[in-house]
């Protein structure tokens, strides 16, 4: 799409949504970020935005649950991201209705009022936990969907009510499905943030759930690409996308590997309360990115071991900074 138009980022106050925020405007793009509401005015991680992007969005506060908001928020837009959502699987299991009303209302409310407005693309982000365990690997978009968690449900729910939109109105929705995605700001209620803020607090038995499942992690850098692609992405209208690195790791390899980037020893410790109930559990994640490669051009510059290993240092120097580690509770089980 032209650089001339605007585009709206849903969740622009979150981890994934800021670096978004920000890359799109170092691109040129008008953006207009919808951050969640609240009697403080934060901006969430985008009050500590880079200086080269200060000043240079918009901000609109509301809640993706109310369709008046989420109407007035995509006013005068070309595209909309729809980032926003609740994502923290623990948490979705006694708090399943916030799901409902978050995930799959919001998504409602951004294709309805899409459709109304007229708006020539629709971004709507998935998650790899709607395939549920592997049944083959690598993953593709063919894989069936496994609402393992009542997060992943609702992810399920809201990307099929996306897309019923696109096959019942036309509206122009590409449906991208990251992996695993980490890097700088990424709330400690993910694993590696978990790990790197144990062992940079002074920790050595570090606490973790189940090490012995595979993930597919994504440095957010990548994910931010993956999304300003499918802007343009011609073919992509339509089509369930993954973005993935193609490189499968286990939990406590990946907390090894973090532990020989940071130059310590370290003890693995399980801590059931960070367990997930054993059908929940999802065992292995490994994405094929062959199709976002064949319609979006997308492939991950921190893809395999190697680059895996760059964008954890890349991670770890972030949250080495005092200023942000002091912005975490490592000593507290974030759900």
């Amino acid at each position: 799409m032209s650089l001339k138009g605007k585009v709206l980022v849903t969740g622009a106050d979150g981890f994934i949504g800021s670096h978004l925020t920000e890359a799109l405007v170092r691109a040129g793009y008008d953006v207009r970020a919808f951050v969640f509401y609240n009697s403080f005015n934060t901006w969430g991680w985008l009050d500590r935005c880079g200086p080269d992007v200060k000043g240079k969005f918009e901000v609109f506060a509301g809640d993706v649950r109310d369709p008046n908001g989420v109407r007035a928020a995509m006013k005068g837009c070309d595209a909309v991201l729809h980032l926003a959502a609740l994502i923290a699987i623990p948490y979705s299991y006694h708090s399943p209705d916030t799901y409902i009303d978050t995930n799959i209302k919001g998504t409602l409310n951004v294709v309805q009022a899409a459709r109304d407005l007229g708006v020539s693309r629709v971004v709507q982000t998935s998650t790899s936990e709607v395939y549920g365990t592997a049944r083959y690997v690598p993953i593709t978009e063919e894989h069936p969907l496994q609402g393992q968690s009542p997060y992943s449900a609702s992810k399920i729910g809201a990307d099929q009510i996306a897309m019923s939109f696109y096959n019942s109105f036309e509206t122009p929705v590409v449906l991208l499905r990251p992996f695993n995605t980490y890097g700088p700001r990424q709330s400690a209620r993910a694993v590696i943030p978990t790990i790197i803020t144990q062992i940079a607090n002074g920790e050595r038995q570090i606490k973790l759930g189940a090490v012995h499942p595979t993930r597919d992690f994504n440095f957010v850098a990548d994910t931010v690409a993956g999304f300003i692609a499918a802007l343009d992405a011609e073919r992509a209208v339509g089509e369930v996308i993954n973005l993935g690195s193609n490189f499968e790791i286990s939990i406590g390899d990946t907390a090894q590997v973090i532990a020989k980037v940071m130059d310590v020893q370290i003890e693995l410790i399980t801590d059931d309360q960070r367990l997930r109930p054993e059908k929940s559990e999802v065992e292995r994640l490994w994405a094929s990115n062959a199709k976002a490669l064949d319609l979006l051009g997308w492939q991950p510059a921190f893809g395999g071991r190697d680059g895996f290993i760059r964008g954890l240092t890349e991670t770890v120097a972030w949250f080495s900074e005092s200023a942000n580690l002091a912005a975490y509770k490592s000593h507290i089980y974030n759900i």
